[in-house]
């Protein structure tokens, strides 16, 4: 991981970078049971080690979302689900005396900043199941967003219309790519047109839905 990560701000036609100091944990959040979570769910009733109520269906939506942070991997390797525990050494091991807080800080942030996100992009028709997040410190030393945000590559967006849960959802999302690479195992991750097409498209329909403007 860089020791070092730049911070977008935008202000009008202006962008200021910034350098951060990363934090070593990837800050998922979910608010829906899918994907990795539902395949745990299905095991033993559990997502990353937290306990969930019986009888939930695929892409049910949680009472409260639900943080399951993750190692932030070197390139080539396999990030890591842990617990917010587990977090908290991580944490601890890379800056000492600030593991608890820094642990507690990027949890409830997390939390907050899904909970507000989610509630606008459901007003706009698109739910968001989950997400993830990553910060970094300032050079005062604050805890600040330091990299993509609510994208579709880090995200799960669906269409609130037609939203069934008991089974898997359409997506606005990198999960369309997913799905076809799966079903063509031998592509050697060669994508037809047509597939990176209505990725295309997919993504400009969502963009459309937030903004209420066309890209």
């Amino acid at each position: 991981m860089p020791e070092f990560f730049r911070q977008e701000q935008y202000d009008g036609n202006s962008m200021l970078c910034k350098k951060l100091e990363m934090l070593p944990i990837e800050c998922i959040v979910r608010g829906y049971i899918t994907g990795s979570g539902w395949a745990s769910y299905k095991k033993d009733g559990t997502v990353c080690g937290i306990k969930l109520p019986e009888g939930l269906n695929e892409c049910d939506k949680l009472t409260e979302p639900i943080y399951t942070p993750s190692t932030k991997a070197e390139i080539g390797d396999h990030d890591e689900n842990i617990s917010f525990e587990r977090s908290i050494e991580v944490l601890e091991k890379q800056f000492p005396g600030k593991g608890e807080e820094y642990a507690g800080t990027l949890r409830d942030c997390t939390i907050a900043l899904y909970k507000k996100c989610a509630d606008y992009a459901l007003s706009r028709g698109i739910i968001i199941a989950d997400t993830k997040f990553e910060f970094g410190l300032d050079e005062n030393g604050q805890i600040v967003i330091g990299d993509e945000m609510l994208t579709p590559d880090s995200s799960r967006f669906w269409p609130l219309e037609g939203y069934e849960p008991g089974h898997g959802q359409p997506s606005f999302d990198k999960q369309f790519v997913r799905d076809w690479l799966k079903a063509n195992p031998d592509s050697d991750y060669n994508l037809p047109q047509e597939v990176i097409d209505k990725t295309i498209e997919k993504y400009l329909e969502a963009y459309k839905l937030l903004t209420g403007k066309g890209l």
